[in-house]
C-alpha cells in the first residue's frame, strides 16, 4: 500500500515541481503512489497533434493523487489520425476505457463556411471511429482561439473571420457531440489565464508544446475531475456556514435586519453575489445544507424576514444550527439526506472549523475560503467541487426533491399506519425498457449509486448503448412521481440471459446489476420493479432468475434484499447467489400505480 495520503494536488503548483513528482511516481511507484495498485487499472489513451509527452506524465500524477490507478497509452506526436482512423492501430489493441484527444487551433483550416462544415465533420468522424471501442469515453479538447487578428478590429464584426469561425466550431462541438464525448474547455483556460500567457509560440516552434507548460497542472486537474465523474464519484451537497459566510456579521449579535446583506453597500453586495452563485448551483442540482453554530430560531430568521436575502429557507434541504461540534453535524447532515460523507463539500469562513472537518471528516471536500467575501465565488468556482459527467433533468430537480422530502416526513408523522401514509402519497411509476432518451440518466445513476447497488457494476453511456443492441440483455428503468414532486428515473436494472455465464444455466436470467436512488427507499419501488423483471425474464425464455450480492464498503443496506423478494440462497456456490422460480406466485403490497 502507498504511504502517501490520497489528496488532489494544487493546480497552481509550479510545473517544475509537478514534473519532478510525476517522474518520481513513474520511477518509484511503490514509494510514491497514492492510488491502490491492486485494483484494476483504468486504461486511458492520450493522442495529440502536438507534443504530449510531459502532459501524459502530469495527468498520470493527478489521476494517482485522486485515487485512480491508470494505465496510459501515449500516442505518437501528431498521430491522431494514424491512431484513431486505423482500427488496427495500437490504440485499438490497447482497448482503452477513456480516450483523450488534444488539439490546437492550427490543426484546422477555417476560411469559409464550407471549412466550418468540413472540420466539424472531421471531429465527428474521429468520435464515430472511437465509438467502435465498447463503452469508450472520449475527452475532446476544444480550441483555444489564437490572439492574431488578420482582420484587426473587424474580426468580431464578420461571421466568416477566422476568430468568428473558430468560435462557431467550438459551439458546434458543444451542441453536436455524442453523450460519451466530454468537451475539455481549453478556450476557457486560455481566457482565464490570459491568452498572452497561454500561447507560448517559442516553445511550440522549438518542442511543439501545445500551450504554456505552466498550465499543464490545471488542464490535468480538469481532465481528472471529468474522469472521476465518469467513473462514478460526484459531490452532491454544499454545506454552508452562516455568519460571515452567507452574510456579514453575527446574526445573534446584529439581528436578522442588522447583518451585512444590503445591496446598496459593497460588503453586502459581495455576500449577495455569493448567495446568488449558491442558488445557481442549486438550480443545476446541487443540494444546499447549513451547518452553523447558532440557535436554530435565530439562524433561520434572516431567511424568513430579511428581504435582501437571495437564498430562502425553502432553498435549504437540511438546516442544522446548534452548539454541537461541526464534525458531528456533518455526519448528521449526510445521514439525514441519505448520501455519503464523501459527497459533501464544506464552505466555512473559519479556518479552525475547516481544519476540524479535515481532521475528523477526511472524506469531505473542504474549500479553502479566502478572507474577503468578494472572492468567495471565485474560490468555490475554481475548486470545481461539483464536476459531473452530465446534468440531467433529474439532477436539476434533485435539490427541490430533498426539500419536498421534508414535507413528506411531516406528513408521515401524522399517520399511525405506514401503509396508509404510502397510499396517501399517491405514487405513480413506470418501469420500462431503456431507450435512447434514457441512456444518459441510466448510466449516470448506475455510476453514482453506492448504497442501494447490489453489484456496483459501473457502465459508461457507450456500454449501455451497446447493451441495448443485444437481444440477450434487457436494461430496465423505473421512474416515479408522487403528490409532491416528479423524481424521474430512480432505479436501474440490467438483466442478462445467462448463456455462457459460469455456474449458471443457459435459461437463467441473471441480474447483472440493480441500483436505486436512496431518496425512494421503503416506497415498494423494488416490488413494483420486480414485476417487470419477471415479465422480461419470461420474454427472454428464462425459467429462473438469479441475483448476486457483491458487498462493498457502502452497500451493506441491501445485504438481505433478495431474501425479502422471495429469493432463496443457491447452494454449492462460491459467490453470494440467490435464485427465484419464475413461476412462483407473489403477493406483495405495491402502493405505486402504473403511470399512463
Amino acid at each position: 500500500m502507498a504511504n502517501i495520503k490520497r489528496t488532489e494536488l494544487n493546480p497552481e503548483e509550479s510545473v517544475s515541481k509537478i514534473l519532478k513528482m510525476a517522474n518520481a511516481l513513474i520511477r518509484h511507484p511503490e514509494e510514491n503512489a497514492c492510488a491502490d495498485r491492486t485494483q484494476k487499472a483504468l486504461k486511458i489513451a492520450v493522442v495529440g497533434s502536438h507534443s504530449i509527452q510531459h502532459f501524459v506524465r502530469v495527468l498520470n500524477l493527478y489521476l494517482d493523487r485522486a485515487g485512480i490507478y491508470a494505465d496510459i497509452y501515449e500516442g505518437e506526436y501528431g498521430g491522431i489520425n494514424m491512431d484513431v482512423l486505423d482500427e488496427n492501430s495500437e490504440l485499438y489493441k490497447f482497448e482503452p476505457d477513456v480516450v483523450v484527444i488534444m488539439m490546437r487551433y492550427n490543426d484546422v483550416r477555417l476560411e469559409t463556411e464550407a471549412d466550418l462544415e468540413r472540420e466539424s465533420a472531421m471531429l465527428k468522424n474521429l468520435w464515430s471511429h472511437l465509438d467502435k471501442i465498447a463503452g469508450v469515453t472520449i475527452l475532446q479538447t476544444n480550441f483555444a482561439i489564437r490572439t492574431a487578428r488578420p482582420m484587426g478590429a473587424l474580426e468580431a464584426a464578420y461571421s466568416d473571420s477566422s476568430m468568428s469561425l473558430m468560435k462557431r466550431l467550438n459551439l458546434a462541438m458543444t451542441g453536436e457531440h455524442p453523450t460519451n464525448v466530454h468537451i475539455v474547455d481549453m478556450e476557457y483556460f486560455s481566457s482565464y489565464y490570459g491568452k498572452k500567457n497561454w500561447f507560448d509560440e517559442s516553445s511550440y516552434f522549438l518542442t511543439k508544446q501545445g500551450f504554456n507548460m505552466e498550465y499543464m497542472g490545471p488542464v490535468a486537474a480538469e481532465m481528472t475531475r471529468i474522469i472521476k465523474a465518469v467513473t462514478g464519484h460526484t459531490n452532491k451537497c454544499l454545506v454552508l456556514d452562516l455568519d460571515n459566510t452567507l452574510w456579514g456579521g453575527v446574526v445573534g449579535d446584529d439581528g436578522a435586519m442588522g447583518i451585512e446583506i444590503d445591496p446598496h453597500n459593497p460588503l453586502g453586495e459581495a455576500y449577495r453575489h455569493f448567495q446568488s452563485y449558491c442558488l445557481e448551483l442549486k438550480k443545476r442540482g446541487v443540494i444546499l445544507a447549513v451547518n452553523s453554530k447558532n440557535n436554530e430560531e435565530t439562524a433561520k430568521e434572516p431567511f424568513i424576514s430579511n428581504p435582501d436575502m437571495i437564498l430562502k429557507l425553502d432553498d435549504i434541504a437540511c438546516f442544522v444550527a446548534n452548539w454541537n461540534d461541526k464534525a458531528s453535524n456533518m455526519s448528521y447532515i449526510a445521514k439525514s439526506l441519505n448520501i455519503g460523507m464523501d459527497t459533501l463539500v464544506f464552505f466555512d469562513d473559519n479556518p479552525a472549523e475547516r481544519e476540524i472537518i479535515r481532521k475528523f471528516c477526511p472524506e469531505v471536500t473542504v474549500i479553502d475560503v479566502p478572507d474577503e467575501a468578494e472572492n468567495y465565488v471565485r474560490a468555490l468556482d475554481s475548486a470545481s467541487a461539483f464536476e459531473w459527467a452530465a446534468i440531467t433533468k433529474e439532477d436539476r430537480e434533485r435539490s427541490d426533491s430533498y426539500i419536498q422530502n421534508a414535507r413528506r416526513e411531516e406528513m408521515m408523522s401524522s399517520f399511525v399506519d405506514y401503509d396508509e401514509y404510502l397510499k396517501a402519497l399517491e405514487m405513480k411509476g413506470k418501469c420500462d425498457r431503456v431507450g435512447e432518451n434514457e441512456i444518459e440518466r441510466f448510466a449516470q445513476l448506475t455510476n453514482k449509486s453506492n448504497q442501494f447497488n447490489l453489484r456496483t457494476q459501473r457502465y459508461s453511456e457507450g456500454e449501455i448503448a451497446d447493451m441495448l443492441k443485444q437481444e440477450n440483455i434487457s436494461c430496465l428503468y423505473v421512474s416515479l412521481s408522487d403528490k409532491f414532486s416528479q423524481y424521474g428515473i430512480i432505479s436501474c436494472i440490467i438483466l442478462k440471459k445467462a448463456s455462457g455465464i459460469e455456474g449458471l444455466n443457459d435459461d437463467d436470467c441473471f441480474i447483472d446489476n440493480w441500483c436505486m436512488s436512496c431518496r425512494v427507499l421503503k416506497r415498494s419501488v423494488e416490488n413494483f420493479a420486480f414485476e417487470k423483471v419477471v415479465e422480461e425474464a419470461k420474454r427472454m425464455g428464462c425459467k429462473r432468475i438469479v441475483g448476486e450480492y457483491i458487498r462493498s464498503k457502502k452497500n451493506g443496506m441491501v445485504d438481505g434484499f433478495y431474501a425479502k423478494l422471495g429469493f432463496t440462497p443457491m447452494e454449492n456456490s462460491e459467490r453470494v447467489l440467490y435464485q427465484y422460480d419464475i413461476n412462483k406466485k407473489r403477493e406483495e403490497k405495491i402502493w405505486i400505480q402504473k403511470a399512463d
